[in-house]
């Protein structure tokens, strides 16, 4: 396999650096995945969508094998599955399935974002890095100012939703399908995760995570 083409230069704002190296463990782990892997992407993975979206997307981190191969969150990792079929069946993406950095899948009013944008050992990064990797999630979702809908994939998302927000986790309890509205008048909506564990022990159906797209749609709305 070819190694992943790098994405064209962003515009210089802090919500992406290529070339962060702020939680230790996570750069030696990266170090050691290019090693093991030389065709890897292996680096902070950047966000990928439309530039002026309606719905921000924050998913947790990227897999081994997914995005910290391919360069682009979701794609070639059993997830993303899921959430590209549900976004193509909301017209938010222009494909059901994205394999690629290079392949022709594009997002319409929506991005995806990560709390966490280097992949962590055992997929499960450590609170400090979470915070430490918050800055670059508040810096973004700032910057997006045509966001009306946040959707929080996971706990863990959610947490660092509120993080970037200032909020107290205890004021915005989290729930799937739950509706929070957040001090800038945006409406923060909750899903569990479209992880493998939780599709294949159907803690998440299809249905569910279809409802929940169709709300954020309405919320933003596209529908």
């Amino acid at each position: 396999m070819s190694e992943p083409s790098r994405p064209a230069k962003l515009p210089r704002a802090a919500a992406y650096d290529p070339d962060c190296a702020r939680c230790p463990r996570l750069a030696e782990f990266l170090a050691e995945t290019h090693q093991r892997y030389p065709s890897y992407w292996a680096r902070p993975v950047p966000s990928f969508g439309a530039a002026d979206p309606r719905i921000a997307i924050v998913g947790l981190a990227p897999g081994m094998h997914g995005a910290n191969r391919t360069g682009r969150p979701f794609t070639g990792d059993y997830a993303g599955i899921l959430l590209y079929e549900t976004l193509h069946e909301f017209g938010l993406a222009s494909l059901p399935e994205s394999r690629s950095m290079d392949d022709a899948l594009r997002l319409r009013n929506a991005r995806i974002l990560n709390a966490v944008k280097c992949v962590p050992p055992q997929n499960k990064p450590l609170p400090d890095e979470i915070r430490r990797c918050n800055d670059y999630l508040r810096t973004e979702l700032q910057a997006l100012r045509s966001v009306r809908v946040v959707l929080a994939l996971g706990r863990i998302a959610h947490d660092s939703v509120l993080l970037a927000c200032g909020l107290r986790g205890s004021r915005f309890p989290f729930a799937h399908a739950r509706e929070h509205v957040l001090p800038d008048e945006r409406r923060m909506l909750d899903s569990y995760h479209c992880s493998r564990y939780n599709t294949q022990t159907r803690v998440l159906t299809t249905a569910m995570f279809q409802q929940v797209v169709r709300r954020a749609c309405e919320l933003a709305e596209l529908a």
